[in-house]
């Protein structure tokens, strides 16, 4: 299984904004400590920012701080919201799917268990979980503290 491009720069958004605690980031910031595109970006803190995971100030001394505390963002609920819409498999999607042997098949049954147990895993974790060492995160970005 795996996260869409979306689900994975949702996480890591929430994750350097939840290692500077204190500040306003910006996107470029975000973009830049990851080398992941900013129009991607953009839209995973419109997404964010509107899913009242983040808030976003415009002007000067603006940016982008989690809305909550991080122990209060769980990440299944993240993930289940950022992955909504997207199917695992073709037969998960009554409208679109073509599978021929979809009556019989026993795959998609399979999947959606496996599915509901790694949600279950994600449904035990939080943010703050995520964020045991920020100092390092922050290092490992190669940002310093008077970046922040």
């Amino acid at each position: 299984m795996r996260m869409n491009v979306f689900s994975d720069y949702c996480l890591r958004t929430l994750t350097y904004l939840g290692a500077h605690p204190d500040a306003r980031m910006t996107r470029a910031q975000i973009a830049q400590a990851y080398g992941i595109s900013d129009n991607h970006l953009m839209k995973v803190i419109n997404w964010l920012a509107r899913e009242g995971f983040i808030v976003t100030v415009r002007g000067k001394g603006g940016g982008i701080q989690l809305a909550r505390a991080p122990a209060a963002i769980n990440l299944g609920q993240v993930i289940r919201r950022s992955e909504e819409g997207s199917v695992l498999v073709e037969c998960f999607d009554r409208e679109q799917s073509t599978c021929r042997i979809e009556a019989a098949c026993r795959l998609k049954t399979v999947l959606a268990e496996a599915l509901e147990a790694m949600y279950a895993v994600l449904d035990r974790y939080t943010l703050e979980d995520l964020l045991q060492a920020p100092e390092q995160i922050v290092r490992l970005l190669a940002l310093t503290s008077t970046d922040a």
